[in-house]
């Protein structure tokens, strides 16, 4: 919020309220309550009127009736409501309620009607038959009607607030999941691309300050870019040809990799860091032994409906081939399915074939 004076903290959303906010919605809330037993009375004055053809009477005995029947609805809303009937204790509800409508009925009939109402607005509309039991019946069913309209408002505004905490926990777990796997997804990379540059070291090669200057990049994108829910395509289709070309660095000629992007990728969005895993396992599992006859081809297609993108890679060695057989169950990949599930339901499409002498992975993902 914005200034604060002095705070509350609401139980429902675990948000900070500022006094002029509480201030506010409490002002809302009476006009509410006053707009409805405004229309209540102007109703019902107008129905009663018409039937006893007195409409200053009729609007006075609802006006004299107010206070008590507010009293009725506001202690069922408020205190037999919440104690009895949304604690499942439905006959123990019915009794009091009973109870208290009729004892409301009985103070009505034979103490208002009589020594107020009749005698100073409308002495033509009390009658012997006002008195008897069977117009103390009508009384109840009358007051029925009040209280079961509000008892309805209430119940509704219960099972909506009920639906949005469910729906606000649910995405707070959701949140909740996609930073702990996207949490994932960054040290996995990181500990792939530190082994690079360990062997590199190792050799004394001259490409280590390369692949350094390359890294620090990848993680410039890595600590601000993907720390976003959603990232322009172009700049993670980018991200790609950076990490592609630090590979290049490691192996040399050694890997033969072909990558082609298009289709309209501008203003495209994407889950940040979601194609990567398929050209990262790529390299790890197809190529990472040694051998002159390595390839990899990416391939990467955007129409303004969908994204589809194509990973091939060989089985250069029998290790090469055991790896990509075993992907299936590698971190990586469980932790990419998990993503697209979240972020991507109903919405993607992930095929993988496993030839003896090659591996490809086709992912699917159709816009927003």
């Amino acid at each position: 919020m914005e200034v604060k004076l002095s705070t509350v903290s609401t139980f429902e959303t675990g948000a900070t309220w500022s006094l002029p906010e509480v201030r506010n919605v409490t002002q809302n809330r009476m006009l509410l309550h006053l707009a409805f037993w405004t229309v209540y009375v102007v109703f019902f004055g107008l129905l009663y009127g018409s039937y006893i053809d007195d409409y200053y009477n009729a609007f006075m005995v609802e006006l004299v009736e107010l206070p008590f029947k507010m009293g009725l609805v506001y202690f069922n809303m408020y205190y037999l409501m919440p104690r009895y009937l949304l604690q499942k204790r439905y006959l123990e509800f019915f009794v009091y309620l009973l109870l208290l409508m009729g004892a409301i009925a009985g103070l009505m009939q034979f103490v208002l009607l009589p020594f107020l109402i009749h005698p100073i607005f409308c002495p033509t509309t009390c009658t012997e038959d006002s008195l008897t039991m069977v117009r103390f019946v009508k009384n109840i069913v009358n007051i029925n009607y009040v209280v079961a309209i509000t008892a309805v408002i209430a119940l509704l505004k219960h099972w909506y607030s009920h639906q949005q905490a469910a729906r606000n926990l649910t995405q707070d777990k959701l949140e909740a999941e996609l930073k702990f796997l996207k949490g994932q997804v960054h040290p996995h990379f990181l500990f792939n691309t530190l082994n690079s540059l360990y062997s590199l070291t190792l050799k004394k090669s001259d490409k280590a300050p390369e692949v350094v200057l390359k890294l620090s990049g990848l993680m410039d994108y890595m600590l601000h870019d993907a720390n976003a829910a959603m990232v322009p395509l172009d700049k993670e289709l980018e991200y790609i040809k950076n990490y592609i070309a630090l590979e290049q660095v490691r192996y040399g000629e050694r890997v033969e990799v072909q990558f082609s992007a298009t289709g309209s990728i501008a203003g495209k969005q994407i889950a940040p860091m979601m194609l990567l895993p398929f050209v990262e396992n790529a390299f790890k599992h197809g190529v990472s032994t040694e051998t002159h006859d390595a390839w990899i081809r990416i391939d990467v297609k955007v129409t303004d409906e969908k994204l589809v993108l194509l990973v091939e890679n060989c089985k250069c060695a029998e290790r090469a081939s055991k790896s990509s057989r075993d992907l299936a169950s590698g971190i990586g990949l469980k932790n990419l399915q998990r993503r697209l599930e979240l972020l991507y339901e109903g919405r993607y499409e992930l095929e993988v074939e496993d030839e003896p002498d090659s591996y490809a992975a086709r992912l699917e993902i159709i816009f927003e």
